[in-house]
C-alpha cells in the first residue's frame, strides 16, 4: 500500500494467481471483482475468473502478466532522487527485482526494472532522511538507494 503524495488516495497492488497481479487505487464502496474477475488462470492452468472486466466493477490501472509476485510499494518524493520524483516503487518476489512505474494521474504508463537479482523484494519504504530502503529475502536484508539510475 502507498499513498499518492498528491492526492493522497490509496494505492495497493494484488496478488493475483499465476498472472493478473493488479494496481488498485482504492474507493469506497467499490467492488474490484476477485474472484468474479481477474486477469490471471489458477496455478494448474485453468480457468476460474468468468473474465477481466465487466460494468459495475472497477477495473486494475495496471496488470502484470505473468505474474511479478509483487510485494511493497512506495511513492518517490524525495529530492535524492529527482529522476524519480512522483514515481511509484514496487518489489518482486518472484523475480527479486524493483520495478519503477511513471505516473500519470490515475494511471500507470509505463515500467522499468530498476534493480536486478536484489533478492526477493519484501517491502520498500521511504525513510526520514529521503534515502529509499528495500528490504529483502536472500539479497542480505536492508538495503538503501543511494542514487536513482
Amino acid at each position: 500500500m502507498a499513498r499518492h503524495p498528491d492526492t493522497g488516495q490509496i494505492w495497493i497492488h494484488e496478488h493475483g494467481p499465476r498472472g493478473g497481479d493488479e494496481v488498485n487505487i482504492i474507493k469506497a464502496g467499490e467492488n474490484y471483482g476477485w474472484p468474479i474477475l481477474s486477469y490471471g488462470i489458477n496455478y494448474i492452468g485453468t480457468s476460474f475468473a468468468e473474465g477481466a472486466t465487466r460494468e459495475g466493477f472497477e477495473s486494475p490501472i495496471w496488470n502484470w502478466v505473468p505474474s511479478i509476485a509483487p510485494s511493497g510499494m512506495a511513492f518517490v518524493t524525495s529530492d535524492r532522487y529527482p529522476e524519480w520524483q512522483g514515481k511509484l516503487l514496487v518489489g518482486s518476489l518472484k523475480f527479486a527485482y524493483v520495478v519503477l512505474c511513471n505516473v500519470s494521474e490515475n494511471n500507470i504508463t509505463s515500467t522499468q526494472i530498476v534493480f536486478h537479482k536484489i533478492g526477493r523484494v519484501r517491502n520498500i519504504r521511504q525513510g526520514p532522511d529521503g534515502y529509499l530502503y528495500v528490504a529483502t529475502e536472500g539479497g542480505g536484508g536492508i538495503k538503501r538507494i543511494v542514487g536513482s539510475q
